[in-house]
């Protein structure tokens, strides 16, 4: 995820605080990851040096002075082109799960525990997002969602995989 476009896509909605960007941020992108203070207020430095965003005002209070960041012209089209910019999608073509496999075979182990332990590690997480997604806002639903389509294809290869063992051992030691 892009920090700088996130926060630049929340200033859209008009001038904000880091504190309150921070907690913007927090409660829609980071239930899983929040935010530091410092990220916020190192990306923000950097957004300003190439004039994304502005100080639209500085509050002095009993602790540090509080600048409000509004969000430049050319800080809206930067947002639009990422926006519109297709992620590049994860082929995961050299994984560690798949390295692992051909390792425990070109050291005679048995892969199918490696497999096997792999298998339920993938499930017990499926029964995590799941229970998540169950109490979760819609939101949180998509995200869970998101995230259990991908264990799912993982269990799908796990699967293929231990059914070609044998073949894959017969390569891996040729």
């Amino acid at each position: 995820m892009s920090i700088g476009h996130t926060l630049l896509g929340l200033l859209e909605s008009g001038p904000r605080h880091g504190y309150d960007l921070k907690r913007a941020f927090d409660e829609k992108f980071g239930h899983d990851r929040p935010l530091h203070y410092g990220q916020v207020y190192s990306t923000m430095s950097r957004l300003l040096k190439h004039g994304l965003v502005e100080v639209d005002g500085i509050e002095a209070g009993g602790g540090p002075e509080r600048k409000r960041y509004a969000i430049t012209a050319a800080g809206i089209t930067d947002v639009e082109h990422w926006l519109g910019t297709p992620e590049k999608p994860e082929e995961y073509l050299q994984s560690t799960l798949y390295t692992k496999v051909v390792l425990a075979l070109l050291t005679h182990r048995d892969a199918s525990v490696v497999l096997d332990a792999q298998r339920s590690e993938h499930l017990r997480s499926m029964r995590i997002l799941t229970d998540r997604k169950r109490k979760g806002d819609l939101a949180d639903q998509l995200i869970c969602d998101h995230a259990l389509f991908h264990l799912e294809a993982d269990l799908r290869w796990l699967e293929l995989t231990a059914a070609r063992l044998d073949k894959l051992r017969a390569a891996v030691a040729a």
